[in-house]
């Protein structure tokens, strides 16, 4: 007898799994890995020494309320930590909003080429995901505001987004929250907002302070806290009584949220990121650029590279190529740029090895490519 299958909620099956950046190689040589977005310069030391620390009451409940961590966050940013609410990395975040906000029959937007954890948060709960086109690879605002309809609940922005690295001007973020109706959510997922550099930014913080705006963070970038898993977000205290109703009662692990307070408190070494970041993002677009291949420009520690598909010269050739070098950059087909690699910036002597391209380049040409269409070249 066959067994009748129980049946998951609507939308469920229409998610495509995410696939992270690739990690390992099966021949198991240890590889240069740049295809996550992580920080080249690691934890934060008094981070890694509050994680050791932590190990010591492991048997110990986590404070459920994060006090400490979200006091931090709320010193060094200049925020209320009654504000705040901590996670298991942003996306947890961003899932908690989706589940107290949309169902069936509402809608959520979000940029062509954002996030895909937005895509996977409005399905998983129902709701019906709408896409708006953008104008250069950047957020359209007025994409946005015109596929808004009644049945509407919020609005998914990366700021910085991933994986293009483009910016949405303060100006522009300030006229998209304006153009929304009042009970609309407006998302501002800040992963890599320290990394922007300039005036022309905002985070979205002074947002939340007056309108339905949420603003989302991560310790998985800059931080270097990927392992952990741990994110924030600052709302409006309405929005906060929501999460905090529906979320885990210990959804973060007393090892990230004491790593977690020590490096936000470390501020020294987040300018040390930043510094490393502003030296090799404008170079690395430069040589890039240098090789034939255009390169979206980007503010935040990655850059996107469309490689053209022509003459064996395929992303896909290319990713396969730096993968015998033991390169791993990132395939990004689901975000819309199957003709692209996404390429974190990665430390000195990674960074170096981007010289490889110009062989992996001209190896691509001979491999791919007759000896007829050569002579033709």
């Amino acid at each position: 007898m066959s067994q009748k299958q129980p049946a998951p909620q609507p939308g469920i099956l229409e998610i495509d799994p995410y696939i992270p950046g690739a990690s390992h190689l099966p021949s198991g040589r240890t590889p240069i890995k740049l295809s996550s977005n992580e920080t080249p310069l690691g934890p934060s030391p008094a981070a890694l020494q509050a994680y050791r620390d932590a190990a010591d009451a492991l048997e110990r409940y986590p404070d459920g309320q994060a006090t400490k961590l979200r006091e931090a966050i709320a010193q060094v940013h200049g925020l209320k930590a009654d504000q705040i609410i901590c996670g298991a990395g942003s996306d947890e975040l961003l899932n908690l909003l989706a589940a107290a906000y949309l169902g069936p029959g509402d809608e959520a937007i979000y940029s062509e080429h954002g996030f895909l954890v937005y895509r996977i948060a409005i399905l998983a709960n129902g709701a019906t995901p709408v896409i708006a086109p953008e104008i250069d690879l950047t957020t359209d605002v007025d994409a946005i505001l015109a596929r808004v309809t009644p049945k509407t609940r919020m609005v998914f922005i990366a700021n910085p987004n991933n994986p293009t690295g483009s910016v949405l001007p303060a100006a522009e973020v300030e006229r998209l929250r304006a153009g929304l109706p009042d009970d609309i959510i407006l998302v501002l997922d800040g992963a890599y907002a320290e990394y922007v550099e300039g005036d022309d930014y905002t985070d979205g913080a002074e947002l939340v302070e007056r309108t339905n705006t949420v603003m989302t963070r991560t310790f998985s970038k800059i931080h270097g806290l990927a392992a952990l898993r741990l994110g924030w977000a600052y709302a409006p205290p309405p929005m906060i009584d929501v999460m905090n109703r529906i979320r885990g009662p210990f959804n973060v692990g007393s090892p990230a949220l004491a790593a977690g307070e020590a490096a936000v408190r470390d501020t020294a070494h987040v300018e040390s990121a930043i510094l490393h970041n502003s030296k090799w993002l404008p170079r690395l677009t430069e040589e890039i650029t240098r090789l034939g291949l255009t390169v979206t420009p980007s503010v935040a520690n990655f850059v996107l590279i469309h490689v053209p598909n022509r003459l064996g010269r395929s992303a896909a050739d290319l990713d396969a190529y730096l993968k015998s070098q033991a390169i791993l950059l990132r395939r990004v087909t689901g975000y819309g740029f199957p003709d692209a690699l996404r390429m974190s910036i990665g430390t000195d002597q990674e960074n170096e090895t981007v010289g490889l391209f110009g062989l992996a380049i001209k190896t691509i040409r001979v491999f791919g490519v007759t000896r007829a269409n050569m002579a033709s070249t």
